[in-house]
């Protein structure tokens, strides 16, 4: 999954893409590089993050959305708002990818009205604008997984089938560093909800902190993430370095196969 962010203030790469035909040229370099989905967003969630209106959000992803519609590619749109979900699927989107698991009012449904889309649901404690003020956890692993199983129920009870259904454990939403490190080491923990793990781990600021790189040149710590978490049983990564990510991949993958012949 690659990432477009139609943003001036993402923690990666806010503002280089925020006109229209920037993101769009930017999204056709990923397919180029390999990208499987291509997840767009307009509206940062980094730490501290503010919110924007929902007009604003469907203005700078729906004509990104409908310019790359001929590609072939499948969308999704990175999104908590129910108007913007409903605008993005009307405009063809394929999948919603929510850092708040549905839970704004009205989200269920919109999802649940359109049968053909596909959701993730991902693990937040608190918002953007405080998750990592004070993030504390008893035991982050079991309430995570907990969190992600009542995300899912709650959306099987809005009538969205389990094949329906992707889950994200949310790192560095709500997470200390330990926190983080802890969840990439059991990720395997979540494949036992039977439905498909999402690793969203690429430039963050967990691994910042291993290496000391600013967060423009983490492209080896992402690719050794992204390896990691696949290992783990992550079944889709979001990344903004798509072909460092797939040529890895591609090496991994190819390890298996042969050991399996």
């Amino acid at each position: 999954m690659g990432i477009v962010n139609v943003t001036p203030d993402s923690f990666s790469d806010g503002g280089l893409y925020l006109s229209t035909q920037k993101a769009i040229a930017h999204a056709r370099n990923l397919i180029e590089e390999g990208a499987d989905i291509l997840d767009i967003g307009g509206e940062s969630t980094r730490p501290g993050s503010q919110a924007v209106s929902i007009n604003e959000e469907i203005d700078r992803v729906i004509p990104v959305l409908e310019a790359l519609l001929s590609t072939g590619t499948p969308i999704s749109i990175d999104t908590s708002k129910p108007q913007v979900m409903k605008c993005a699927i009307e405009a063809g989107a394929f999948m919603i990818n929510d850092v708040n698991a549905l839970r704004s009012p009205g989200a269920l449904e919109i999802v649940a009205e359109n049968n053909h889309v596909r959701v993730c649901l991902m693990h937040m404690q608190g918002t953007p604008q405080n998750m990592q003020e004070n993030p504390q956890y008893k035991e982050i692993l079991s309430e995570v997984k907990e969190f992600l199983q009542k995300r899912i129920d709650a959306a099987k009870a809005m009538g969205i089938s389990q094949d329906r259904l992707i889950i994200d454990p949310g790192f560095g939403f709500g997470k200390t560093l330990r926190n983080n490190f802890e969840l990439l080491n059991h990720l395997d923990t979540f494949t036992s909800l039977e439905v498909p793990v999402l690793a969203g781990i690429s430039r963050k600021s967990m691994l910042g902190a291993i290496t000391g790189n600013n967060v423009n040149c983490r492209i080896h710590e992402s690719v050794a993430a992204a390896l990691l978490a696949v290992i783990k049983g992550a079944r889709i990564i979001r990344v903004h370095d798509v072909k460092a990510s797939k040529d890895t991949l591609a090496i991994y993958h190819a390890m298996k196969n042969y050991h399996a012949q």
